[in-house]
């Protein structure tokens, strides 16, 4: 029986791949250009500025994509700013179910008028504690943690890797680099990557989504990834015998058996053009074949979505019920960079019961 809208809202969730900068309120975005004297909004009605964001983003291009992002940024340049996002994303994400979330930005895209790296992340990390006690005021127990990203045209990589360990025992659990995948390849990044590695640290990169399967192979083996970033692409390794049986690849086999987590994002993955439809997304497929796969909202205002609406979208699609749903919320956790006994402890005490509670009504 497919679970019913009020069931998977309430069902909890798990995070591990949403952009601070892509999930911002419309509201929040017109208030805060209005204190920032931003004037490059093409509109200041929120109602319209959300659907001009979707709009826009669903282009069929990542590098499209990817420009929308110049307002949301362009108004994240103060410490209260950051604060308030952040605040903000953990009350969403708190108010649609999700139980654990890792919220990942770039600190060096909030540095346009002066503010100093550490300080981005301290206003980060002080807006996500807010959101997490105001949630529980609401009688929600959301933990958020965050990831700091790295631009992959940039070369501030070693820096950022370098924040993640200094403040990893204040709320960030990993690194990440992002941005156009083409000419842009993680391996410009050892450096970053081999660092973290010695400092015992984690990170994830993306790959896989805006280019194909080399991205995938270089994060991997080259740098040693922990998670793929999207990921999506690793379904061009994985043909249809004779038999009608898949039949993967070498790479493809590596990411199962070593149970690699894929962060799949499939509403941003249609507005990019990595997939034509939700229907036709390789989750499906990845999932039939038990790869480790997550579903993610990447970016909620891009692309107008949420968690719930997310989990909505597979269960429409593939005919998915509360058991797949709660065992790609456990796929998630299982993955996610907290230590291992705080892992389980969110498996135990919450996603087991939370989904245990929903069985009888469906």
């Amino acid at each position: 029986m497919s679970p019913t809208p009020a069931a998977v809202l309430a069902a909890p969730k798990v995070l591990l791949h949403d952009h601070l900068d892509g999930g911002l309120r419309p509201a929040t975005v017109v208030e805060l250009a209005d204190d920032a004297g931003y004037t490059g909004l093409p509109t200041a009605d929120p109602g319209e500025l959300g659907a001009w964001f979707v709009e826009a983003a669903a282009s069929g291009s990542l590098e499209t994509y990817l420009t929308t992002f110049a307002h949301t940024v362009g108004v994240l340049q103060t410490p209260q700013a950051l604060r308030r996002v952040a605040r903000e994303a953990v009350l969403d994400l708190a108010r649609d179910g999700v139980v654990y979330a890792e919220i990942r930005f770039a600190p060096e895209l909030h540095t346009q008028t002066g503010l100093g790296l550490g300080t981005v992340v301290e206003a980060v990390l002080a807006g996500l504690a807010d959101g997490e006690r105001d949630a529980a005021a609401e009688g929600r127990t959301v933990t958020a943690r965050a990831l700091l990203t790295a631009m992959r045209h940039a070369a501030r990589s070693r820096e950022i890797a370098e924040l993640v360990v200094a403040y990893r025992d204040d709320g960030v659990v990993g690194f990440d680099i992002a941005g156009a995948e083409a000419g842009f390849p993680p391996t410009r990044h050892l450096d970053a990557f081999e660092y973290l590695r010695r400092e015992n640290a984690h990170f994830t990169i993306h790959a896989g989504e805006g280019f194909g399967l080399p991205s995938i192979w270089e994060a991997l083996q080259w740098c040693g990834a922990e998670r793929l970033g999207h990921g999506v692409r690793i379904v061009d390794d994985i043909t249809t015998g004779p038999d009608g049986v898949a039949v993967l690849g070498r790479l493809a086999s590596y990411v199962r058996d070593r149970r690699i987590p894929l962060e799949l994002c499939p509403a941003s993955n249609v507005g990019t053009g990595a997939v034509a439809s939700v229907a036709e997304h390789p989750i499906g497929l990845l999932a039939a074949l038990r790869f480790r796969v997550t579903v993610n909202t990447d970016n909620r205002l891009m692309s107008g979505t949420s968690m719930s609406a997310e989990m909505t979208a597979l269960v429409d699609a593939f005919g998915y019920g509360l058991d797949e749903l709660a065992w790609l919320t456990t796929n998630a956790m299982k993955s996610a960079f907290l230590p291992f006994e705080q892992r389980l402890a969110i498996i135990n005490g919450q996603v087991k019961p939370g989904y245990a509670a929903l069985a009888p009504a469906g």
